[in-house]
């Protein structure tokens, strides 16, 4: 069994929506503005587009054997993604559903002081600005990866090398963070680079913990989990 140490990690890339913040509601929010512009696209009520983009996740996770993201199911009802998003900026109020939470906020600031860190996310910057504005993450990120930098959105190995390589770190020290094992860890995985599933506040917390150099983490080719640093 290898171990992780703090020492061997230079830098964390963190997804944000559902990693660095886990709302239910605001997370449903998003599943509605998607189907409203799918609803428009097809001309078809809210709950009929609701229902066609369930059964074409679904399949599209059958055919491919990983979970789907709301981007690819945009494109295969034969929406685009670019318009999709401006839907999403010109909707869309995180701040009616988030609350800052001054745990993730120390986090982050302990993790800046010993790491480099930063944002790789599927959504949009101006959402994304706005979200790590609002809940007081901004200051302690050096860098922040949205899809409209290049409208490929995760998973994406072209995407992933180029963030290693515009960050200076090779795959063995970049942690990458997430809560979707298919969309967010996978590709990173394959790379080369250790990953951590966290799917709530816990498991976020415990991060920390696991990167102190006094508590190093344990790897093994056990499923990346919410209890272990896999590499």
């Amino acid at each position: 069994m290898s171990r992780l140490t703090s020492t061997e990690v230079r830098g964390i890339v963190f997804d944000l929506d559902g990693t660095l913040y886990v709302c239910d509601r605001f997370a449903a929010e998003i599943q509605g503005a998607a189907a409203a512009y799918i609803a428009g696209l097809k001309q078809i009520s809210q709950p009929e587009a609701e229902k066609l983009m369930a059964a074409t996740r679904q399949r599209l996770t059958t055919e491919s054997g990983t979970v789907q993201t709301l981007s690819a199911v945009c494109r295969e009802l034969g929406g685009s993604v670019q318009e999709l998003h401006r839907f999403f900026e010109r909707t869309l109020r995180p701040e009616a559903y988030l609350v800052r939470d001054e745990r993730v906020i120390g986090l982050l600031e302990r993790l800046s002081e010993q790491f480099s860190l930063y944002i790789y996310t599927n959504n949009n910057r101006v959402l994304t600005t706005r979200i790590m504005n609002y809940l007081g993450l901004d200051g302690a990120v050096h860098g922040i990866y949205t899809i409209d930098d290049t409208w490929r959105g995760k998973p994406d190995e072209g995407i992933v090398n180029r963030i290693l390589e515009e960050i200076g770190l090779p795959p063995n020290e970049a942690l990458f963070v997430g809560d979707r094992y298919d969309v967010d860890l996978r590709v990173p995985e394959q790379l080369g680079c250790p990953v951590y599933l966290s799917q709530n506040l816990e498991q976020l917390l415990r991060l920390g913990e696991l990167l102190t150099p006094s508590s190093p983490a344990d790897t093994s080719a056990a499923p990346a989990g919410p209890q272990a640093v896999r590499s």
